[in-house]
Order: C-alpha cells, then sequence, then structure tokens
C-alpha cells in the first residue's frame, strides 16, 4: 500500500531571504552615498563614473529579484507519513 505523500515549504531555511535582504540594506546604503555625500573630488577618482550610485542601484535590483525567486520558486521537501508499527517498516 503506497504512503501519503506531504509536501513542505522550507522558507525559514532559504538562504536566498538573506542574500535579498543583505543586498537591498547595502544597495540602499550604497544608493543614499551616491546621491547625497558624493563630492566632486570621487567623481574625478571614478573618471566621472558615480560608483556609488550605480552600484548600490544594482544591488537593489540584485536583492529584489533574489526575493522574487524565493518567493515564487519556494524549495518544496517531499515527506511520507512513517509507518504505524514500531520498527518502522510497513506492512507487506
Amino acid at each position: 500500500m503506497s504512503e501519503p505523500v506531504k509536501k513542505q515549504r522550507v522558507g525559514l531555511f532559504d538562504l536566498r531571504y538573506v542574500l535579498a535582504l543583505l543586498f537591498v540594506v547595502y544597495g540602499v546604503v550604497l544608493t543614499v552615498m551616491g546621491i547625497a555625500f558624493t563630492s566632486q573630488a570621487g567623481l574625478d577618482k571614478a573618471a566621472g563614473v558615480n560608483i556609488n550610485l550605480w552600484g548600490g542601484i544594482v544591488m537593489l535590483v540584485v536583492g529584489i529579484l533574489f526575493g522574487l525567486w524565493a518567493r515564487l520558486r519556494p524549495i518544496v521537501v517531499t515527506t511520507t507519513e512513517p509507518a504505524d508499527d514500531a520498527t518502522g517498516a510497513g506492512e507487506s
């Protein structure tokens, strides 16, 4: 006789959520630094590119993509119900 199969989401231990949070936090910090605290001397060092702003925007996008990926494609573990007897072996 076949045992019933259960599917469970294991979102608590999904590393993609942790990475998404870190990317978003660092992305916000870099974006704010790029918008509010960039001097002309800093721009001259980076050949006229506001690297903090662009790096922050890229990190925000990557963090959002990680979050969407974890939300739309969750990790699913299939489990079977244990047998009723004490040995763990099913009836034949």
